[in-house]
Protein backbone atom coordinates (compact mmCIF):
# COMPACT_ATOMS: atom_id res chain seq x y z
CA UNK A 1 0.00 0.00 0.00
CA UNK A 2 1.70 3.12 -0.93
CA UNK A 3 2.45 6.44 1.16
CA UNK A 4 -0.68 8.58 2.53
CA UNK A 5 -0.14 12.35 3.20
CA UNK A 6 -0.59 13.54 6.71
CA UNK A 7 -3.15 15.71 5.35
CA UNK A 8 -6.06 15.70 2.36
CA UNK A 9 -4.54 17.02 -0.75
CA UNK A 10 -7.60 17.93 -3.18
CA UNK A 11 -5.51 18.98 -5.99
CA UNK A 12 -2.31 20.14 -6.06
CA UNK A 13 -1.27 23.45 -7.63
CA UNK A 14 -2.54 23.96 -11.39
CA UNK A 15 0.55 24.53 -13.75
CA UNK A 16 0.07 28.30 -14.63
CA UNK A 17 2.15 30.65 -16.69
CA UNK A 18 2.76 34.44 -16.64
CA UNK A 19 2.12 35.57 -20.57
CA UNK A 20 3.83 38.62 -21.19
CA UNK A 21 4.25 40.74 -24.43
CA UNK A 22 7.52 40.85 -26.25
CA UNK A 23 7.38 44.57 -28.11
CA UNK A 24 6.57 46.30 -24.66
CA UNK A 25 9.58 44.01 -22.85
CA UNK A 26 12.03 45.07 -25.72
CA UNK A 27 10.71 48.13 -25.86
CA UNK A 28 10.14 47.92 -29.40
CA UNK A 29 7.30 50.59 -30.07
CA UNK A 30 8.99 53.87 -28.30
CA UNK A 31 12.51 52.34 -26.77
CA UNK A 32 10.94 52.01 -23.12
CA UNK A 33 10.89 48.40 -21.48
CA UNK A 34 7.69 47.49 -20.15
CA UNK A 35 6.29 44.33 -18.29
CA UNK A 36 3.05 44.36 -19.89
CA UNK A 37 1.71 40.29 -19.30
CA UNK A 38 -0.89 38.21 -17.49
CA UNK A 39 -1.25 34.88 -15.11
CA UNK A 40 -3.23 32.58 -17.44
CA UNK A 41 -4.22 28.54 -16.40
CA UNK A 42 -1.49 26.43 -18.69
CA UNK A 43 -4.62 24.93 -20.42
CA UNK A 44 -5.99 28.53 -21.79
CA UNK A 45 -2.32 29.85 -22.80
CA UNK A 46 -3.01 28.79 -26.39
CA UNK A 47 -5.87 30.85 -26.72
CA UNK A 48 -4.75 34.24 -25.57
CA UNK A 49 -3.63 36.63 -27.77
CA UNK A 50 -1.63 40.30 -28.15
CA UNK A 51 -5.21 42.34 -27.61
CA UNK A 52 -6.30 40.16 -24.20
CA UNK A 53 -2.95 41.19 -22.92
CA UNK A 54 -2.56 44.99 -23.98
CA UNK A 55 -6.60 45.32 -23.27
CA UNK A 56 -6.62 48.52 -20.51
CA UNK A 57 -2.57 49.68 -20.60
CA UNK A 58 -2.99 52.31 -23.15
CA UNK A 59 0.38 50.50 -24.03
CA UNK A 60 0.30 50.83 -28.29
CA UNK A 61 0.88 47.03 -29.89
CA UNK A 62 1.86 46.51 -33.57
CA UNK A 63 1.34 42.97 -35.63
CA UNK A 64 5.18 42.59 -35.06
CA UNK A 65 3.76 42.11 -31.25
CA UNK A 66 5.09 38.64 -29.64
CA UNK A 67 3.86 36.49 -26.73
CA UNK A 68 5.95 34.72 -24.28
CA UNK A 69 5.64 32.53 -21.31
CA UNK A 70 8.49 34.44 -19.16
CA UNK A 71 7.34 32.57 -15.63
CA UNK A 72 5.28 29.53 -14.25
CA UNK A 73 4.03 28.83 -11.46
CA UNK A 74 2.96 25.16 -10.28
CA UNK A 75 5.01 21.81 -10.91
CA UNK A 76 5.84 21.42 -13.84
CA UNK A 77 7.89 19.40 -15.93
CA UNK A 78 9.98 21.51 -17.19
CA UNK A 79 11.85 24.65 -15.70
CA UNK A 80 11.87 27.12 -18.97
CA UNK A 81 10.64 29.84 -20.86
CA UNK A 82 8.24 28.66 -23.32
CA UNK A 83 5.92 29.35 -26.17
CA UNK A 84 2.28 29.79 -25.26
CA UNK A 85 1.07 27.02 -27.35
CA UNK A 86 3.62 24.74 -25.88
CA UNK A 87 2.30 25.94 -22.59
CA UNK A 88 -0.93 25.27 -23.70
CA UNK A 89 0.11 21.20 -24.77
CA UNK A 90 1.73 20.99 -21.60
CA UNK A 91 -1.68 21.93 -19.64
CA UNK A 92 -3.34 19.86 -21.58
CA UNK A 93 -1.46 16.87 -21.04
CA UNK A 94 -2.23 18.17 -16.84
CA UNK A 95 -5.94 17.30 -17.35
CA UNK A 96 -4.58 14.41 -19.67
CA UNK A 97 -2.51 12.67 -16.34
CA UNK A 98 -4.74 14.10 -13.82
CA UNK A 99 -4.20 16.47 -10.98
CA UNK A 100 -3.43 13.65 -8.66
CA UNK A 101 -0.55 11.95 -10.85
CA UNK A 102 0.55 15.57 -12.25
CA UNK A 103 3.26 15.45 -9.22
CA UNK A 104 4.54 11.80 -10.21
CA UNK A 105 4.45 12.25 -13.79
CA UNK A 106 6.59 15.71 -13.62
CA UNK A 107 9.30 14.15 -11.63
CA UNK A 108 9.33 11.24 -13.95
CA UNK A 109 9.65 13.86 -16.93
CA UNK A 110 12.22 15.96 -15.30
CA UNK A 111 14.66 12.53 -14.23
CA UNK A 112 13.81 11.41 -18.08
CA UNK A 113 15.19 15.05 -19.34
CA UNK A 114 12.08 14.98 -21.36
CA UNK A 115 11.47 18.52 -22.73
CA UNK A 116 8.93 18.72 -25.19
CA UNK A 117 5.25 17.53 -24.76
CA UNK A 118 5.19 15.76 -27.95
CA UNK A 119 7.17 13.54 -26.72
CA UNK A 120 5.25 12.82 -23.75
CA UNK A 121 3.51 8.52 -23.89
CA UNK A 122 0.68 8.93 -20.74
CA UNK A 123 -0.19 5.60 -21.36
CA UNK A 124 3.63 4.30 -20.65
CA UNK A 125 3.77 6.49 -17.78
CA UNK A 126 0.53 5.27 -16.02
CA UNK A 127 1.99 1.64 -17.07
CA UNK A 128 5.21 2.21 -15.34
CA UNK A 129 4.05 3.76 -12.22
CA UNK A 130 4.09 2.17 -9.19
CA UNK A 131 2.76 4.59 -6.46
CA UNK A 132 4.11 6.86 -3.57
CA UNK A 133 6.04 5.03 -1.03
CA UNK A 134 7.51 6.20 2.39
CA UNK A 135 10.89 4.33 0.88
CA UNK A 136 11.59 2.22 -2.30
CA UNK A 137 12.38 -0.22 0.98
CA UNK A 138 8.65 -0.19 1.64
CA UNK A 139 7.82 -0.75 -2.00
CA UNK A 140 10.13 -3.89 -1.94
CA UNK A 141 8.43 -4.76 1.39
CA UNK A 142 4.86 -4.51 -0.43
CA UNK A 143 6.24 -6.30 -3.47
CA UNK A 144 7.52 -9.45 -1.94
CA UNK A 145 3.99 -9.67 -0.21
CA UNK A 146 1.96 -8.95 -2.83
CA UNK A 147 3.38 -11.61 -5.03
CA UNK A 148 3.66 -14.31 -2.10
CA UNK A 149 7.73 -14.70 -2.49
CA UNK A 150 7.65 -16.29 0.61
CA UNK A 151 4.54 -17.78 0.77
CA UNK A 152 6.18 -21.10 0.55
CA UNK A 153 9.17 -20.50 3.04
CA UNK A 154 9.40 -21.99 6.53
CA UNK A 155 9.35 -19.11 9.14
CA UNK A 156 12.38 -19.63 10.32
CA UNK A 157 13.64 -18.72 6.76
CA UNK A 158 11.86 -15.42 6.26
CA UNK A 159 12.98 -13.98 9.83
CA UNK A 160 16.57 -14.13 8.03
CA UNK A 161 15.32 -12.51 4.92
CA UNK A 162 17.73 -9.45 4.35
CA UNK A 163 14.74 -7.02 2.48
CA UNK A 164 17.39 -4.29 2.56
CA UNK A 165 19.68 -6.16 0.31
CA UNK A 166 16.88 -7.33 -2.11
CA UNK A 167 15.15 -3.70 -2.09
CA UNK A 168 19.04 -2.66 -3.48
CA UNK A 169 19.05 -5.00 -5.96
CA UNK A 170 15.29 -4.96 -6.88
CA UNK A 171 15.88 -1.29 -7.40
CA UNK A 172 17.68 -1.42 -10.74
CA UNK A 173 14.59 -1.72 -12.64
CA UNK A 174 13.22 0.90 -11.81
CA UNK A 175 13.34 4.68 -11.47
CA UNK A 176 12.52 6.08 -8.02
CA UNK A 177 12.34 9.99 -7.55
CA UNK A 178 12.15 12.12 -4.70
CA UNK A 179 7.56 13.18 -3.47
CA UNK A 180 8.08 16.67 -2.37
CA UNK A 181 6.90 16.11 0.92
CA UNK A 182 8.96 13.22 1.86
CA UNK A 183 8.72 9.91 0.42
CA UNK A 184 9.53 8.90 -3.22
CA UNK A 185 7.91 7.73 -6.41
CA UNK A 186 8.42 4.38 -8.03
CA UNK A 187 8.62 3.45 -11.66
CA UNK A 188 9.11 0.16 -13.33
CA UNK A 189 12.10 0.61 -16.09
CA UNK A 190 10.14 -2.13 -18.40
Amino acid sequence: MGMKPNVAITEPDRPRVWIGSLAAYNGSHDGVPRLIGEWYDATDAGSVTVADLHQGTGVPFGDDDELWVMDLDGDWPVRREMDPSTAAEWGALYEEVTPTLWPAFCALARAEGVDDPRDVDVQAFTDRYRGEWESFEEYARDYVESVGEQSSWPEDAKTYFDLARYARDLAHGYTVEPAPYGGVYVFSDS
